[in-house]
């Protein structure tokens, strides 16, 4: 496969999602599943409710005996709780005491709140309405062998509830990938140690990691390889045996020192090198020893916004979810642009913005200079523009935009 140099955000996203990774399935306790993808349809074991059932308490009575009078004298004939056994049916002209989610006596069609009565020993006078809809039918939420969860479904709270709702202990999800991280360049020091003044602290890799942990993943930290193409090659080697991805950081420009571009040039094999976006344009991604392997830009802005663009979509293919499912890092919104931003000449911009919801919808503006390496535009704002190539946003214009979560 020849390599594409210069392609569209669009394009370099489709070339992504081919080389998804085919995962391995395991089985998992209910207990642990929160935020893991389903890696097969779950079917429900049982109706939902299981049974007729009230809503509130109160009693249950016959709808008929209701259309005389608003007010009526019943004989209490039991009671039905949740949990108990079956209770009495219900006949003309009688009540059943019921508390919510007790099982609807035979007989009974509607249920009467509990505000609504007064007993007088073993009568119960009905001041209320009757309401039907207050019984919960059989069936009426999900039904025994339906189809309920898809595959590459995101596990969350309410999905667990659901699913044990269903009846399943134990439900078959993704292993989670293995994702290899290696940052590059002789002037990157680890935090807490002492630094001179032409060094500077490694810090993509930190946040590369917390951000394939919220896709999914599991991700390896390697140390950082310095300007080195033999170095960087053991590196890599152990990476490809180990992982599922590889992500580097720093290393993919034109200068005489980027070794990822250079080593992935003499042996690796390049899909595509250079993305037309503004910051993170020059990205490589293809295969290493087979691996998968993404070169991310050195600037951490860059690096950041390159995982978010088109990492993220590698993530969700390998999960088989679609685009608008999680496991996701936010979600594209339409917002009113307050302050005028620049787009790029040829390159979709993606200026950071504060993003927020207020009484006139969405709003945005910026609050810090927008250089490449300035990490604190990723604290200071929650999202990105996504202007168009030669397009500047003026202020007031409605433009799309990338909310991060």
């Amino acid at each position: 496969m020849p390599m594409e140099r210069g392609i569209t955000l669009e394009r370099a996203i489709s070339l992504v999602q081919k080389e998804k990774k085919e995962l391995s399935i395991e089985t998992i306790l209910l207990d642990d599943s929160h935020g893991r993808i389903l890696a097969e349809p779950l079917v429900s074991k049982v109706n939902d409710p299981r049974f007729d059932n009230s809503a509130m308490d109160g009693w249950a009575v016959r709808k008929e005996d209701f259309l005389e009078s608003k007010s009526i004298n019943l004989s209490i004939v039991g009671i039905s709780k949740a949990g108990g056994s079956s209770p009495p049916s219900v006949n003309s002209g009688e009540a059943c005491k019921i508390m919510t989610g007790a099982p609807i006596p035979r007989g009974a069609n509607a249920i009467v709140m509990v505000e609504d009565s007064e007993i007088h020993g073993n009568k119960v006078i009905i001041s209320g309405p009757a309401r039907e809809n207050y019984i919960r039918l059989k069936g009426e939420n999900i039904s025994e062998g339906e189809v309920i969860l898809s595959k590459g479904h995101f596990m969350d709270a309410p999905s667990i509830s659901l699913v044990a709702t269903m009846g399943y202990d134990c439900i078959p999800v993704f292993c989670k990938p293995i994702i290899g991280i290696i940052s590059t360049g002789d002037e990157l020091i680890p935090p807490g140690f002492e630094i001179n003044n032409w060094q500077i602290y490694e810090s993509n890799s930190f946040g590369i990691a917390d951000l394939v942990r919220k896709m999914g993943g599991t991700p390896i930290r390697y140390p950082a390889v310095v300007d080195s193409l033999d170095i960087l090659r053991k590196s890599l080697d152990e990476a490809a045996k180990n992982c599922d991805l590889i992500i580097t950081s720093g290393g993919v420009s034109m200068g005489d020192f980027d070794i990822v571009r250079k080593i992935m040039e003499l042996e690796g094999e390049i899909n595509f090198w250079r993305i037309k976006m503004r910051p993170g344009g020059p990205p490589i991604f293809g295969k290493w020893r087979k691996t998968p392997i993404f070169g991310l830009p050195g600037n951490p802005v860059s690096s950041h916004l390159v995982f978010l663009m088109i990492i993220c979509p590698w993530f969700r293919a390998s999960f088989q979810a679609d685009e608008d499912s999680k496991p996701r890092l936010g979600r594209k919104v339409s917002v009113k642009i307050l302050d005028s931003v620049k787009g790029a000449v040829g390159k979709t911009c993606l200026r950071r913005i504060r993003i927020v919801n207020g009484e006139k919808g969405l709003t945005a503006t910026t609050h810090t200079h927008q250089g490449s390496g300035n990490i604190h535009s990723m604290v200071a704002h929650n999202g990105v523009t996504l202007l168009p190539p030669n397009y500047d946003a003026n202020a007031g214009e409605i433009i799309e935009a990338f909310w991060l979560n």
